[in-house]
């Protein structure tokens, strides 16, 4: 863990632990991460430097002080019980005010920069929207909290933006109640429910059982949206794209092109499984397997870009000449002297101002059509004309369907 623990004092007396990560660059806004039953847990503490990483001074209390100093527990026999019991027994009121000091404890540090906001997981969840409603932080982000009721009752609004997570196969929040929740906000456009398939409860925790990587991945990218919006920090995600790019096709320098990513990036070329997982391997694959290997030819036709919270997709008509061996698209394949242009999309995510991974699609079938090595005929596949469409959309469409033409236009 990269953090430190700081004392907490509380307006009622006495003292309580938090554990702090802050930022790379020293200084940033203010969260306060809320603990699940089990306490401030290593788990706890990773996500509190991950999103640090992000930009944020990250304080995640020990709301079970005054039962248990620093409590740190696991999901495993007795401990679940002892947790179970705590948590049934915390006065929420009572930890409600003291999320209200830690705000303004965030908010005397010199390194905090504006705004604090709440994330809470499980029973922290419950009190991030606790203090949410009550006013003690600028917006919340909860993910999949439980006994909402205990800080929450019919009638009752949220006056800052607050985004809430739910996985459907949680057993303890189902349908109706999310349902219940939706209807009990629908004309507050502030507050973001969202529900993710087949996810169960704690899908968010890396160290959890239930951990589900990809309805974690989209809520991240949610929570960040909302806190980006309401706290900032705000990066130029566009700028660092282009100059991760400016490393990779124009100064052609691997170690230049690492220092715009985090420590242990990775990049994935779904259709040919290449790239790098890990500072070490992706080096190595920049190095001698994609910025060596690229034709001179090489470039990108723009056709869209979006960006969002923590990430850019950018398409464009990939061209180039086959003029040398392409590890990275044609592994093994000599060159053909074949000019090819193809649909080309990445996904690209960032933590902070740092390239986190990237995800890469075209249409392999397309390239091998182009330089001569799959014969299209009988085939449900196409060469440049992919790419010639995706230029210009009135050109024809279903080519490929031998039934086409047996129907007319209604």
């Amino acid at each position: 863990m990269s953090g430190n623990w700081i004392d907490i004092r509380s307006a009622h007396g006495g003292t309580f632990g938090a554990y702090l990560a802050r930022p790379a660059k020293g200084s940033g806004p203010g969260l306060v991460l809320l603990q699940e039953i089990f306490g401030v847990t290593e788990d706890i503490q990773g996500i509190a430097d991950s999103l640090a990483e992000e930009g944020y001074v990250v304080a995640a209390p020990d709301i079970f002080w005054r039962s248990e100093p620093r409590l740190a527990l696991r999901d495993e026999g007795g401990d679940l019980k002892r947790a179970m019991a705590l948590g049934q027994g915390l006065d929420d009121a009572q930890a409600i005010a003291d999320i209200a000091d830690v705000v303004a404890t965030l908010k005397k540090l010199d390194f905090c920069k504006g705004r604090v906001a709440a994330l809470g997981h499980c029973m922290g969840a419950r009190l991030a929207i606790g203090a949410a409603a009550a006013g003690h932080v600028d917006c919340a982000v909860a993910y999949y909290p439980v006994g909402l009721k205990r800080v929450l009752q019919v009638g009752d609004d949220i006056p800052v933006p607050t985004v809430i997570h739910v996985g459907t196969e949680d057993p303890f929040m189902g349908p109706d109640d999310v349902t219940s929740l939706r209807k009990c906000f629908a004309d507050n456009h502030e507050i973001e429910i969202y529900s993710y398939p087949e996810a169960g409860h704690a899908f968010a925790n890396p160290g959890r059982k239930t951990y589900f990587k990809t309805a974690a991945d989209m809520a991240y990218s949610r929570s960040l949206s909302v806190l980006r919006r309401v706290i900032g920090p705000w990066y130029d995600l566009n700028a660092l794209w282009e100059a991760h790019r400016a490393c990779e096709f124009e100064a052609r320098d691997a170690d230049e092109t690492m220092m715009t990513m985090v420590d242990e990036p990775y990049v994935n070329h779904i259709p040919t499984l290449t790239g790098g997982y890990g500072k070490k391997r992706l080096r190595r694959f920049y190095a001698n397997h994609f910025i060596p290997k690229n034709p001179v030819d090489i470039k990108g036709i723009p056709v869209s870009r979006t960006i969002g919270a923590d990430r850019v997709v950018n398409e464009v008509i990939l061209c180039f000449t086959h003029d040398s061996e392409m590890d990275w698209m044609l592994p093994g394949v000599p060159p053909t002297g074949k000019y090819v242009e193809i649909p080309f999309v990445s996904v690209i995510r960032f933590r902070g101002n740092k390239l986190y991974n990237e995800h890469i699609y075209w249409d392999q079938a397309s390239v091998l059509v182009q330089i001569g090595l799959l014969d299209p005929r009988g085939l449900p596949v196409s060469g440049v004309s992919a790419a010639k469409k995706l230029l210009d959309p009135s050109l024809p469409s279903n080519e490929l369907m031998p039934n086409w033409t047996e129907c007319e236009d209604g």
